[in-house]
């Protein structure tokens, strides 16, 4: 249903919708043409993990929905703003008695594993007194004032939170890389510092060379661009370049068949540029930086097909796309090996960040060894104590069996009489 696409899509940016309301144009394909052809079935395609801590309860929630009628007809007939401001929530008010108790239940178990979590994490800080209620605010996917009740503003929060959440994923992952490029920069150069001057040298002809391998690749189509998509149709689809077709091209990587290309529909697209700068049998080639390459070559599609931004592309909104300028001329694709990913501030700046962590983990991690010696030093006195203390008895025992039995000569006659 559209409905569920863009609710999908508006809440978290990697589902993909299982239905289909509105279809695509006809279009004629010959099969017999195309590689690897196979009918997919829609109620198959497991939506992949958004990320979220609550993914779990979202996926439950919107297929609960899915089941009262009511509510799908209305969502069936709203645009992503109406669902993004929340204005369908109060829907809810109107499904059914058993969808709603199953929304109850669904609450109910996610705000006993929201407890779960936070008691996990102050029993390992060792803390006591817990307020679930207090804590649970820190949570903004539920409503917590009523932890036994699925509302109307839960799932207006639900909604929004994912919504807000994964608008900021591409940023955090961006962000991410960039750390993960200078803590590699920061290790390499940290490295060189333990060499000699002859094994440095060799090191860093080594890594020029290496770097040089990387970049001699053959030129990569601009994400998009009519070439790039022809390369698709001709290498992975096995059709004749000549007779590439926009409509039958969307038709084909349209791949749940619900009238849109997602973010994974298009991703899968820049597979075949991806390959000729990157392979995993190199040691030069690195896969993660393949993988921001294609969050890079998704985003830039994205912004120059996706008119509305709602994260989906229409049939007619990539139809568009192909009468521009940009799809038959574009601009040539620089690579991450032709960009600088950061600057020299910016890695000082993240050497100094990761010397005060690590002058902060080598403070506690003292504090622990002292915790250690202490507790140890504790250990052996109360080991010492309770020797002291088996001693004892042993003594006491000892002299209580003297005095049952009192000591005999050679001949076990006693060595001294008792008083009459």
């Amino acid at each position: 249903m559209r409905w569920r696409t863009i609710l999908l899509q508006c809440c978290f940016l990697l589902i993909s919708c299982l239905l289909t309301a509105l279809k695509a144009v006809p279009i004629d394909i010959d099969k017999t043409k195309v590689k690897n052809t196979q009918p997919v079935d829609s109620a198959k395609i497991e939506p992949p993990d958004t990320g979220l801590y609550y993914d779990e309860y979202l996926k439950q929630v919107i297929d609960v929905l899915e089941t009262d009628n009511h509510f799908r007809e209305k969502l069936q007939k709203a645009d992503i703003e109406e669902i993004k401001s929340g204005r369908l929530s109060k829907e809810l008010d109107l499904v059914s008695h058993h969808v709603r108790t199953k929304l109850d239940e669904l609450k109910r178990q996610e705000v006993a594993r929201l407890r779960m979590l936070i008691k996990a994490k102050l029993d390992s800080l060792q803390d006591t007194g817990i307020d679930h209620h207090a804590l649970l605010k820190q949570f903004d996917h539920l409503n917590h004032l009523n932890p036994d009740k699925f509302e109307s503003t839960d799932l207006d929060m639900l909604i929004k939170a994912a919504t807000s959440d994964l608008e900021h994923y591409d940023k955090t992952r961006h962000e991410e890389f960039k750390k993960y490029e200078m803590m590699k920069e920061h290790e390499r150069r940290e490295y060189l510092k333990t060499l000699n001057e002859e094994k440095r040298k060799e090191e860093e002809s080594k890594f020029e060379e290496m770097r040089k391998k990387h970049e001699n690749h053959p030129k990569v189509n601009h994400p998009g661009s009519k070439d790039q998509l022809k390369e698709v149709w001709e290498e992975t689809d096995g059709l004749d370049p000549n007779d590439f077709d926009p409509k039958t091209f969307f038709k084909l990587h349209d791949v749940n068949n619900d009238g849109f290309l997602d973010e994974q529909e298009l991703e899968a697209l820049f597979t075949k540029e991806l390959e000729k700068v990157y392979d995993p049998k190199n040691e030069e080639d690195d896969m993660v930086e393949m993988e921001e390459e294609r969050l890079r070559m998704r985003e830039h599609v994205m912004n120059e097909v996706d008119a509305n931004k709602d994260r989906l592309v229409t049939l007619d909104e990539f139809l568009k796309a192909t009468e521009k300028k940009e799809f038959l001329e574009p601009d040539s694709w620089e690579t991450l090996d032709q960009q600088q990913l950061f600057t020299e501030e910016e890695l000082k700046e993240y050497e100094n960040l990761i010397s005060l962590q690590e002058s902060e983990l080598k403070k506690k991690a003292d504090e622990l060894q002292k915790q250690k010696e202490e507790l140890q030093r504790q250990h052996d006195q109360l080991e010492a104590q309770k020797l002291e203390y088996h001693q004892v008895v042993q003594q006491m025992e000892q002299k209580k069996l003297q005095q049952e039995f009192p000591p005999s000569g050679p001949g076990g006659e006693l060595k001294f009489q008792p008083r009459m």
